[in-house]
């Protein structure tokens, strides 16, 4: 599916008239090093998942301003003509390194880095910032579902509480991403190819003379997917008497098995009486999905109420991840080219979390060999060498006084290169794979990082060099 949207002047205002500056005072053709990252997980989760990316490329390969365009800005800015005109021919001519899509991410590492000249660096910050903390806030809540309700199914059924229409389409697709690969939304799954379903609403049910009729009518229509929604008018009364009935009428003559589905009432209490009575009668292949404002919150107490729920469907809490909806990806320069030489800048602050990590740098993934585990992520400047053949010490970031010894490890380099020099050089893998990718990367973190509770503070560590750069920067900051 081809759309022919240019969101290229999907930016704050702001990055225009930066970049008319710019122009009109001679730094067109400056050279910038941008680091977008984020500050903290949502919900004190341990980890966040990256997702966006491919929004983010396709976004950069079609920048170009048409002259309905330049006129806007014509009739609405003060911009220089001289300005208007280099708009014309605008497009990317830089280079971008990323984490994978579905790539495991801590904060106050680079995800993405942007290195081009400083008003392309500028033009592009919003939207890149917009997929990034939309489409990993999503990921990383589904995620959370997904391992709260263990092999059990989970279905994202968000469109209609998502907060606009993009929200729900690239909400379905990053909630591929974190493991769930059913959507509800029909849009969404024609784009990026993977499945929808649903069933059935309550006012299918009515819409017939009895509750009975309506299943009837449904089973006939679908046997093979047969899932009834049994809390109309009464779950254990005649909902679900209704559908046993409708299910030996219709579909064991025929070798089949349906399923319920609950979307009110005591969950646990309801799906455990639904479970006893489908068995006394024989229903045993039964399933009983459940639906109503759920979340990993919610499906962890379910389940340890002992409810008998075989998948979920999950909607408004997913697709606004409601509970922690805000993820705080920032853009900041780190670095400006001066005579052919990389410069390292930094922005200091009286809030510790918001002084910048200075430079050109790259973020080193350290696996233990004999575990396969993620032990601590490891940044340091570009031009410096790392060799995993030798021991490492790595300091906790938030308790300097803790550290741990690598010795039998793995070093693996976490970006990957995206465009250079404007020309796209990487191959996006497909919604699945990207999806089997990132399952593979939790399978990666410790249990003790993964928990919902107090999660294990995961490892994030500065090289010396980095580290020396950092403070010695912050000291001449304060002499200024």
């Amino acid at each position: 599916m081809k759309e022919d949207r240019n969101l290229t002047m999907l930016s704050d205002f702001y990055e225009f008239t930066m970049a008319n500056a710019y122009f009109n005072n001679g730094m067109k053709d400056t050279v910038a090093v941008f680091d977008a990252y984020y500050r903290r997980n949502p919900d004190e989760a341990g980890f966040s998942i990256f997702a966006g990316l491919n929004d983010i490329i396709e976004y950069v390969k079609n920048l170009s301003f048409s002259e309905e365009d330049i006129e806007y800005f014509r009739e609405n800015a003060d911009f220089s003509e001289g300005f208007l005109d280099y708009l014309r021919d605008f497009k990317f001519t830089g280079d971008i390194w990323a984490f994978p899509e579905g790539s495991v991410m801590f904060p106050n590492e680079p995800i993405v880095t942007v290195k081009a000249p400083i008003i392309e660096c500028s033009i592009v910050e919003t939207y890149l910032l917009l997929s990034m903390n939309f489409n990993s806030l999503v990921a990383t809540k589904t995620n959370r579902i997904v391992r709260s309700a263990g092999d059990r199914l989970v279905m994202e059924f968000g469109a209609r509480r998502a907060q606009g229409a993009d929200a729900s389409i690239n909400g379905a697709r990053a909630a591929y991403i974190g493991g769930a690969p059913i959507t509800s939304n029909t849009y969404s799954a024609q784009k990026y190819k993977f499945k929808a379903s649903g069933t059935m609403a309550h006012s299918w049910i009515q819409a017939f003379p009895s509750e009975y009729e309506a299943f009837k009518t449904y089973a006939k229509s679908y046997p093979d997917n047969c899932i009834l929604l049994i809390d109309t008018y009464d779950t254990l009364r005649s909902g679900l008497p209704n559908a046993m009935r409708v299910f030996e009428e219709e579909l064991v003559p025929k070798g089949l098995s349906g399923g319920v589905r609950i979307d009110s009432g005591d969950l646990a209490y309801l799906s455990k009486e639904v479970r006893k009575i489908l068995d006394e009668n024989g229903f045993t292949d039964a399933k009983i999905v459940a639906s109503n404002s759920l979340d990993e919150f919610k499906i962890e107490s379910l389940l340890s109420q002992g409810a008998k729920i075989d998948s979920f469907g999950i909607g408004e809490r997913l697709i606004t991840a409601k509970s922690d909806p805000v993820f705080g990806g920032v853009y900041k320069l780190v670095a400006i080219e001066t005579d052919g030489k990389i410069e390292a800048k930094i922005k200091v602050s009286e809030n510790v979390e918001k002084i910048t990590t200075p430079g050109e740098k790259k973020v080193y993934r350290l696996y233990d060999k004999e575990t396969g585990k993620a032990e601590a992520d490891y940044i340091a400047l570009a031009g410096e060498k790392i060799d995993d053949t030798k021991p490492m010490v790595i300091f906790d970031p938030l308790f300097t006084w803790k550290m741990k010894r690598m010795e039998n490890y793995k070093a693996r380099k976490m970006q990957v290169q995206i465009f250079d020099k404007g020309n796209l050089v990487y191959e996006s893998p497909s919604l699945e794979e990207i999806a089997s990718y990132s399952k593979g990367e939790v399978e990666s973190i410790w249990e003790e990082v993964k928990r919902f509770d107090q999660p294990h503070n995961y490892y994030v560590d500065l090289s010396q060099d980095l580290w020396n750069l950092k403070q010695n920067l912050i000291l001449e900051a304060k002499r200024k």
